[in-house]
């Protein structure tokens, strides 16, 4: 069957997006409106349910389909509620979108000199968190036939220089697994890794007179920064019919940065 540009359309699909509440320039937002753009109806979630309540405003007065959901992704029974919402008002869950994380906190911590409650915040969120969400959509996804969930990495795992990146390398194994155990079940699961994206906290964590943006003009094949809306097409690539074929894979999205075989 030839291709059809529509396989990257997602009309009538539910997707839950963690972590989009951010206001401004932030990349759970930039995914929730690129999802509702292709058709999905967007479950925007965050622990700041204000800022859910504003970019699923946003949606629906752009014509979409969403609702807000204030979630804790590292507490068991708030990620329960976060399911069931979605379930309660589209019928169902097709996508999942593992976007929140802790990153500013404690982005650039040592592990060799990290409080053991720092270390656990930081899996809590970034790695169980992740884990909780996936368990929670599963039985849905299964209901539907099949399903899509994409994590979200980071350039910065590869390699792991701080405690933030060992807890996205982390979750890269997460991804492996979870895709080859489910991949018989029709879900696919998946994972983006942005590069020096200029979000609001890409922009706190890396000014431009900082060593680390200097050390990416020196080493990034192209451009060195990119903007949330340059991660979507990646994004919706992975959650449409148009990547039905692939699993357990990182899309890097970085402009060269990371240059793997």
């Amino acid at each position: 069957m030839a291709f059809s540009i529509d396989e990257f359309r997602i009309d009538g699909k539910v997707a839950i997006v963690t972590g989009a509440g951010g206001r401004g320039n932030s990349i759970g937002r930039a995914y929730a409106h690129g999802l509702a753009s292709a058709g999905a109806c967007v479950v925007v979630a965050d622990l700041n349910e204000s800022g859910a309540h504003s970019v699923c405003d946003e949606i629906i007065a752009g014509g979409g389909k969403a609702i807000a959901v204030g979630v804790d992704i590292a507490n068991p029974d708030s990620v329960a509620h976060l399911a069931q919402a979605a379930i309660n008002a589209f019928g169902g869950i097709d996508i999942l979108v593992n976007n929140a994380a802790l990153m500013v906190e404690v982005a650039m911590a040592r592990a060799a000199d990290i409080a053991l409650d720092d270390w656990n915040r930081m899996m809590s969120v970034n790695l169980t968190g992740a884990l909780l969400c996936s368990q929670a959509v599963l039985p849905s996804m299964r209901a539907r036939g099949g399903g899509k969930i994409v994590n979200q990495l980071s350039g910065g795992a590869f390699p792991a220089l701080s405690l933030y990146g060992v807890s996205k390398l982390a979750l890269y194994g997460l991804t492996t697994t979870l895709a080859r155990q489910l991949g018989r079940e029709k879900i696919n699961v998946n994972a983006i890794a942005p590069g020096n994206t200029m979000s609001d906290a890409g922009r706190m964590l890396s000014p431009d007179d900082s060593p680390f943006t200097k050390l990416l003009e020196a080493t990034v094949a192209m451009r060195v920064r990119g903007q949330p809306d340059e991660l979507v097409g990646a994004l919706l690539l992975l959650c449409s019919p148009a990547g039905d074929w692939i699993t357990g894979q990182v899309l890097h999205v970085d402009g060269g940065w990371v240059l793997r075989p």
